[in-house]
């Protein structure tokens, strides 16, 4: 669909007309624009495209089921992990919405939960874009969400890919890095079997140079990708964290998912503020230990999803804030852990963060005592076994396709830590780009629309709606069922009234201003109408008046 819609030939100036003596050489042209969601989507999914698939589902004659499927199918397009991203991605789309200026964002990641769980319980399956088979072999090297994402747009292009996970499971930091009440282990299974599905050979428990070497891999794929994500946690570097007691956030989390029961003891601090010390946190005290967690700033620079915060607090978690760790203090004789001596912080000027950066108070150094300390400050991947593809100083670096070196693509958090979903969005543009150099085409490259902020909407046309809310388990329930999932979503009448919450920004949605309140007659309605197509325009009937676009509640319509 294009972004300019009108006849191809401007037609001549008419005198008059419904303006009376008013001469314009202004035209409407219909226009999409680039929502703040779809730009704010890392793994590039059409997120208002598929909302208003099923919120103008009747205007194109689709019944309720027929609509999901469509909205289903434009998702895993780009994203073939819906109901998993739908729990744990921390949507930063919903914080660009406009309809924020309003009554609140729409729930975006509610809605894609609602629909990635539908697509489960109908059990719908990946679609393969090409059927001709290809002769060019690929190796992926780690089963993580943005090796997986790799494997399956390259899958559905009909390469024949295998993957090597040294872990017993597929999931990467899904599956090890994220506890299960907040991403069941059956909803992760389920996405990953849809991509295996399509012939992706799974080969787990396999490690690079110890079941496997580089130069096996070269010899039997024609390109490598490498993501192999960050699993190894950094220690704090303070007199004292070697040795039993001390573990890292990733470890803490790995063991746990495995399924092992770690001993923590009876109280145990958790040191930093992003997801990896919220969820370590909230384990250990699924454990039933006392929790304390130390950051080093206030909670307004904490990088954690604010939600998880606010659970864990209800959980009876604390947090001290202001306090960085400088030596864990064991006892004489055993050693055993048994405080964690921290320093009190100010915040000074901002880093490059652009958070203000923690300056410690001379001597404000005290005790919080302590079984277990839980460093959760940061993470690195564990480059040595593939180093030779061309890591250096412990990471990837690529072009901005994933290119490392001549047949081997890297992407994910061994290039740079970050969400999910952008590990899945360089997975798939990886993919785009081997299968372009594979057959000789042209990269794919974006589409340029302007920008529609808020200030180019009338938000005062649109009815006032209450956003839908998520039903989660209270917290003694949580503490009481730990493995239970907290998160139940939205219902369907949530749902669908959710959908029609979106502003459609930039894109037609048939409210019909711009025909009812023309008076030249110059939209015409279509006969195959859908979102973004409802309206053409009879330019040869035009007098310039500008009404359509001044009306025009989502900015689609404008003058040129």
């Amino acid at each position: 669909m294009g972004l300019l819609k009108s006849v191809a030939k401007k037609p001549p100036l008419r005198m008059g007309g419904s303006g009376a003596t008013q001469v314009s050489s202004l035209r409407p042209v219909q226009v999409e624009k680039l929502a703040p969601c779809l730009e704010s989507c890392p793994s590039g999914t059409d997120v208002r495209g598929w909302i208003t698939t099923i919120a103008q589902r009747e205007k194109a004659g689709l019944s309720e089921e027929q609509a999901l499927e469509k909205a289903w199918r434009m998702i895993v397009d780009k994203n073939p992990f819906p109901a998993v991203m739908g729990r744990v991605c921390p949507h930063p789309c919903e914080a660009r919405c406009n309809r924020t200026e309003k009554d609140g964002a729409v729930a975006i990641n509610s809605l894609e939960r609602f629909v990635g769980d539908w697509g489960l319980e109908k059990g719908l399956a990946l679609e393969r874009l090409e059927t001709d088979p290809k002769p060019e072999s690929v190796g992926v090297i780690g089963a993580g969400p943005a090796g997986l994402s790799c494997a399956y747009q390259l899958a559905r292009r009909g390469y024949p890919v295998t993957v090597y996970e040294a872990f017993p499971a597929a999931g990467g930091m899904l599956r090890y890095g994220i506890p299960r009440y907040r991403l069941p282990g059956d909803v992760l299974d389920a996405e990953v079997r849809r991509i295996t599905d399509l012939g992706v050979e799974l080969k787990l428990g396999t490690a690079v140079g110890r079941d496997v070497s580089i130069e096996e891999l070269r010899s039997r794929h024609r390109v490598l990708f490498v993501g192999i994500g960050a699993h190894r946690g950094k220690r704090m570097g303070v007199p004292g964290e070697e040795g039993e007691g001390v573990l890292t956030g990733t470890e803490f989390l790995n063991r746990a998912n495995s399924g092992e029961r770690v001993e923590v003891g009876p109280c145990v601090a958790v040191v930093g503020g992003g997801d990896t010390a919220i969820d370590a946190a909230r384990v250990a005290r699924r454990l039933g230990a006392e929790v304390s967690i130390v950051y080093r700033r206030t909670r307004a620079e904490m990088p954690a999803i604010a939600s998880e915060v606010e659970q864990a607090l209800e959980e009876g978690i604390q947090v001290t804030f202001l306090a960085a760790p400088v030596a864990v203090r064991r006892e004489e004789g055993d050693g055993k852990v048994a405080a964690l001596v921290v320093r009190r912080m100010e915040l000074g000027e901002p880093d490059s963060s652009g958070r203000r950066r923690p300056v410690p108070v001379p001597g404000s150094e005290y005790e919080i005592p302590v079984s277990t300390v839980i460093a959760a400050i940061s993470q690195e991947p564990e480059v040595e076994p593939v180093a030779a593809l061309g890591a250096t100083d412990g990471w990837f670096a690529a072009d901005g396709g994933g290119k490392v070196a001549d047949g081997v693509w890297a992407g994910g958090d061994d290039l740079e830590l970050g969400l999910a979903t952008i590990a899945i969005y360089q997975g798939r543009r990886a993919a785009e780009m081997i299968h372009a150099s594979f057959r000789g085409l042209a990269p794919p490259q974006p589409v340029e629309r302007p920008k529609i902020p808020a200030a180019r909407l009338k938000l005062e046309a649109y009815e006032a709606k209450e956003r839908a809310e998520r039903a989660v388990l209270a917290p003694g329930e949580r503490l009481a069922l730990p493995d239970a999932e907290i998160d139940h979503g939205i219902t369907r009448e949530q749902f669908l009234a959710e959908v029609g919450r979106c502003l459609s920004c930039g894109f037609c949605f048939d409210c019909e201003k711009c025909w009812m309140y023309c008076q030249a007659s110059c939209f015409k309605k279509v006969e195959d109408p859908g979102p973004g197509h409802y309206f053409k325009i009879k330019l040869e009937l035009c007098d310039g008046c500008k009404k359509c676009a001044e009306e025009c509640p989502c900015g689609y319509v404008e003058m040129a």
